[in-house]
């Protein structure tokens, strides 16, 4: 039989085409589930219990496992988690929660609203942030199995952010597990909440662990900041504590973890162009501030004086000097970050001037004689010391007679609450999802800003509801900052992690302020 081997070689190479067109999407690879996921921590977290703390090395484990009835979207609007919604009633006194069905603890319970009510009434009580919100509150109900009220004082429009943020915040329990419990940390067998991820153990010194939780039931919607999906693609997630910043990098780089947090910016340039490693720069902002003492001192009463200051001050070299590249760091002066909600240019005119000659017609107006000013930084925060030298030389300059005395952490903390101790005191704040948040807005924290204006306007501020007047009203609060200047913002800083090239997001990898592994995998 004659066999034409052109034709069939034909033939074949067409059926070959044919198959691989056929069969490319069905061997397409997409994010696939398994293996353990190694994070390397600054720090080992002291427990996980949310409700009493704020530590960061514990929301960074805890957030895979505990769920808030809000969440943030990636503009840090607080949207529905383990909500399904909600209605304000009675001109904002009361606020109706719907909760959705079906979700699981991982102990198998479904979540009720007793669960709720008793998880809300603890952290009430007892919660680091829990007392803001309830000291605007009457009571909390259950309302069937699946309503949850909340009975206001009066109308108080910051309660959706603080019902969104985990940290120190008000994660859901089952009733069992927070019922009798007081300011103390509940034990690890109560470690049980709604998330992807279940707690199994904290081997102290050595490592967090959890793993995925099977029976997990998530939202449906697109994941958009840390709201929507949760899809859990790891078996494990494991936590270790690895305080040296070198170890963590050279870590990542060998294959012994998987993810390092809180790297230098010094190492920003060189990391950045390293194929054995890849950089993720966390969304979430933290900002340089410089608290004036409104008690005590030359700042006293003397809002001329705080202008005159701020006048000197460039940001810009305080910002390089201390953070170094500068995509890690924006000279922004609109207290909230650019692209979130709160974000405002009103009175940022008077934001990173610079100008010598203005600070010296100001302070002269103001009655400066050279009277000395001490200005209190750490060396714990390498930038925050960064920052302040060249502050403190930029205000020498401009005629200040500035003393720069610098502290251990908790020796600063201690002088500060002493009003006759300091002038000028160097911290930072991370990025909180409603402005009642911020330090500087709470009159008993030191720099202590209690004036009749800023009170009143803070106090309609959070009895409005509707957030486009909310927004109208930080306005004119933000530009009064720049008229009695509390505080002196640097710009915002952004911290950045490291991962392995075998790790990969579905979507964006974007962090807010924690890095969050559900929706991460492996190639």
């Amino acid at each position: 039989m004659f066999v034409n081997h052109r034709v069939c070689r034909g033939i074949g190479l067409l059926v070959v085409c044919l198959v691989l067109i056929i069969a490319g999407p069905v061997m397409a690879q997409g994010p696939k589930q398994g293996g353990t996921f190694r994070f390397a921590a600054i720090a080992e977290s002291p427990h996980l219990d949310q409700h009493v703390t704020t530590s960061d090395p514990s929301t960074n484990i805890a957030q895979h496992v505990f769920e808030c009835l809000f969440t943030y979207d990636s503009n840090y609007v607080p949207v529905p988690m383990l909500a399904s919604g909600y209605q304000e009633k009675n001109g904002g006194k009361l606020i109706a929660i719907n909760l959705r069905q079906g979700v699981k603890f991982h102990n198998g319970k479904e979540m009720t609203s007793e669960d709720v009510a008793a998880s809300l009434t603890r952290w009430g009580k007892f919660g680091v942030r829990g007392p803001i919100l309830f000291s605007h509150i009457d009571k909390v109900e259950a309302d069937g199995k699946y309503k949850v009220n909340l009975y206001f004082k009066e109308p108080f429009g910051p309660w959706k952010a603080l019902l969104a943020l985990l940290n120190g915040g008000p994660a859901i329990y089952p009733k069992e597990s927070v019922e009798g419990a007081d300011a103390k940390p509940i034990p690890e067998n109560k470690y049980i909440g709604t998330g992807p991820y279940k707690f199994v153990e904290q081997n102290p010194g050595r490592y967090a662990l959890l793993e995925r939780f099977k029976d997990y039931t998530g939202r449906t919607e697109p994941s958009d900041g840390d709201s929507g999906k949760r899809i859990a693609y790891f078996d494990k997630l494991m936590f270790i504590p690895v305080p040296d910043v070198g170890t963590r990098v050279n870590g990542v780089k060998a294959g012994d973890y998987d993810y390092a947090e809180q790297i230098s910016g010094d190492l920003y340039d060189q990391l950045s162009t390293d194929a054995t490693v890849k950089t993720y720069i966390r969304k979430g902002a933290i900002i340089g501030l410089m608290f004036f003492n409104s008690k005590a001192g030359p700042f006293k009463d003397n809002y001329k004086l705080r202008q005159a200051v701020l006048a000197a001050i460039d940001m810009t070299p305080a910002l390089q000097a201390a953070i170094g590249p500068n995509n890690l760091w924006k000279a922004n002066g609109s207290i909230a970050p650019a692209g979130t909600l709160w974000y405002t240019t009103a009175g940022t005119e008077n934001y990173s001037q610079g100008s010598k000659s203005k600070a010296q017609t100001l302070a002269k107006e103001a009655g400066y004689n050279g009277e000395k000013i001490t200005l209190m930084a750490s060396q714990a925060y390498k930038f925050h010391y960064d920052s302040c030298v060249v502050i403190a030389k930029q205000l020498k300059d401009a005629g200040f007679n500035v003393d720069l005395q610098v502290y251990d952490w908790a020796t600063l903390v201690s002088k500060r609450s002493d009003a006759n101790q300091w002038d000028m005191f160097f911290t930072h704040h991370a990025y909180v999802t409603d402005p009642v948040l911020y330090t500087f807005m709470n009159a008993v924290y030191p720099g202590w800003w209690a004036t009749k204006q800023k009170e009143d306007l803070a106090s309609q501020f959070t009895q409005v509801l509707d957030p486009k007047q909310r927004l109208e009203i930080w306005n004119k609060i933000q530009t009064l900052f720049y008229e009695q200047v509390p505080v002196a913002k640097t710009g915002d800083i952004f911290s950045y992690d490291i991962a392995s090239p075998k790790v990969d997001w579905v979507g964006a990898g974007a962090h807010l302020t924690w890095p969050r592994f559900w929706g991460t995998y492996f190639k």
